[in-house]
């Protein structure tokens, strides 16, 4: 299986955070908030496409999860799943469209493609 994407897990964005023990963990950050329940335990791994559906079946209402593999994003949501180029901003609309329409800010819609 060739895990050829690279993404960051919100351990928090997940039904069941046992599926983190069956990926490869790149990097581990926990965020700096003062206050527990305003943490974030952000994974950055590396994935297959099959592991990417996989995580899909495990993403908590009005999350996303994104992966790369150069400039070829999957955006995961609930119940969608979007590919589009993140180096042309017009394959963006659909994914932009539907994450607005759960709620989720512009400003976290931005997709990077660093790691941790």
């Amino acid at each position: 299986m060739s895990k050829e994407y690279i993404g960051i897990v919100v351990e928090e964005s997940l039904d069941d955070n046992r599926i983190l023990n069956k990926l490869e963990v790149k990097k581990i950050h926990v965020t700096g908030h003062t206050n527990p329940i305003d943490r974030w335990h952000m994974y950055e791994v590396n994935v297959s496409k099959e592991e990417i559906e996989e995580l899909s079946k495990h993403i908590i209402q009005d999350w996303y999860m994104h992966f790369w593999k150069k400039s070829e994003i999957i955006a995961i949501f609930k119940d969608k799943t979007f590919e589009f180029n993140y180096e042309n901003k017009e394959t963006w609309k659909s994914v932009l469209d539907y994450g607005r329409s759960i709620g989720i800010p512009d400003e976290q819609l931005d997709f990077p493609i660093k790691g941790l």
